[in-house]
């Protein structure tokens, strides 16, 4: 971060400070853990911690300064909401920083593959500042800006959307120079009510685009290469460029093929060959690829760059051998209909050696369409020829209903409660060269198997 006063931020915030403090801000951190000297604690209140009551912990690891609703006992700036007081501080630090460099900010959103291709560009971008983990909202996204100093060239930012508005708040916070728009699926959906809702709020990240930013879209999704015209409807500058394997698209994959799993492919004659498992994994390499070039890299440059990259976040079709044998395909972050889909189609293409197993929990966030959702990943199973099926937790259920409509029979398909009792069904079955698919929302937990299964903090 970019050294800025107390009073500075004061003002930024309109906000009242409480004490002068002579020392400069060079950080700022919401978990008091975390905090070094010279940073700004943001104090939230949430709903089983009030961030408040760890207010002396963070000035005791060298805050200089406190952003609190109300007040604590050392140097603070009072405001009445400290996300929003967080997000002018964004807003106005990244106003900064624009004018003393040269900052390109990309902004990335998509019911699915945002995360990874944001992992992609930090691999891929020189001087680039990237989300930690998935830091797309109100409050992961201001304090991305935040880590941004004088010497970066690429700020990559994560744009989530849960509710409408939400990402014409986020580009209000970063307008973008660059805005990649990925897929238009289910996930969220229960927030909008429909595909159509979800499309356009998809489509205001191109309202956030400043004069002479560029669109990148996936021409591969109908509703996102519809949005082109929306994207250059303003006559100030503006492009909009496709990419994707549908013939015609601005950036073209050919020749697509896949060796067990990792897809491999040609732009414009330089060869990609991915390391990530999925052949799903094509729309954000080419995503990647796009904004490389939107920023001016050679193409061989990308391309090679891309090739060499790597999954950098957590259960993220991370796929490791146990020294028994079996394979573990963990991508246990998150989940929708068209992830669920993209990820059986993954373990079918592992699985080469063995029996494979998709373990599935729950995909949250999912509204009326829940159930048909569920439904959906139980028929894919089946049809898919995967080995084992077993559902985890009782909102993912209609999986294994489904699955036994469609013909499954015995254990082929089995439905447990509890993670535990995953465990156990699977530490009875598994042997050396089988494949085990963990694939659920966040927040059914599932991630917890994975990291059983994986030693993880053994």
């Amino acid at each position: 971060m970019r050294p800025v006063t107390a009073q500075w931020i004061a003002n930024a915030v309109s906000g009242e400070l409480a004490a002068e403090v002579d020392a400069l801000i060079t950080s700022v951190e919401k978990d008091s853990r975390e905090v070094l000297p010279g940073a700004l604690y943001v104090a939230f209140v949430g709903e089983r911690v009030d961030g408040h009551d760890y207010a002396p912990q963070a000035f005791a690891s060298g805050a200089s300064l406190a952003l609190v609703s109300q007040p604590v006992a050392g140097p603070h700036v009072l405001v009445e909401d400290v996300a929003a007081a967080l997000g002018r501080l964004a807003r106005a630090y990244l106003a900064l920083l624009r004018t003393e460099g040269d900052l390109t900010v990309v902004g990335i959103t998509g019911s699915n593959g945002k995360t990874s291709t944001k992992d992609l560009l930090a691999q891929i971008l020189p001087a680039v500042v990237a989300p930690v983990g998935s830091f797309n909202n109100e409050i992961g996204l201001p304090l991305t800006v935040l880590r941004a100093d004088p010497d970066t060239r690429h700020l990559v930012l994560e744009m989530g959307a849960s509710a409408p508005g939400d990402l014409a708040y986020l580009t209000d916070i970063a307008p973008l120079d660059i805005a990649v728009v990925l897929t238009v699926g289910s996930a969220h959906l229960g927030g909008y009510g429909s595909p159509e809702a979800l499309a356009e709020e998809k489509a205001t990240l191109l309202d956030g685009l400043v004069p002479g930013g560029v669109a990148l879209l996936n021409a591969d999704d109908a509703r996102v290469v519809a949005m082109r015209e929306r994207a250059v409807l303003t006559h100030d500058g503006r492009q909009a460029r496709t990419f994707g394997t549908t013939a015609g698209a601005d950036v073209l994959a050919e020749r697509v093929r896949l060796d067990r799993g990792r897809a491999a492919f040609e732009v414009d004659e330089h060869a990609v060959a991915l390391r990530l498992v999925g052949e799903h994994h094509v729309t954000n390499a080419m995503a990647a690829i796009s904004v490389g070039l939107a920023c001016g890299l050679p193409i061989g440059d990308v391309t090679a760059l891309v090739s060499h990259a790597t999954a950098l976040s957590a259960h993220r079709m991370a796929l490791t051998e146990r020294a028994d044998g079996v394979w573990i395909l963990d991508d246990s972050y998150n989940a929708s209909p068209e992830s669920m889909r993209a990820a059986l189609r993954a373990l079918k293409e592992v699985a080469t050696t063995g029996r494979s197993f998709a373990v599935v929990g729950e995909m949250r966030e999912m509204g009326d369409a829940s159930r048909a959702g569920h439904e959906e990943v139980g028929l894919d199973a089946v049809r898919l020829r995967i080995d084992h099926l077993l559902v985890v937790g009782e909102g993912a259920k209609p999986a294994y209903a489904s699955a036994v409509r469609e013909g499954s029979w015995g254990d082929e398909a089995a439905y447990v409660a509890t993670i535990d009792e995953a465990r156990a069904f699977l530490d009875g079955r598994l042997s050396a060269g089988d494949t085990v698919l963990i694939k659920a929302s966040h927040g059914s937990g599932l991630w917890k198997l994975a990291d059983d299964l994986l030693g993880v903090n053994a």
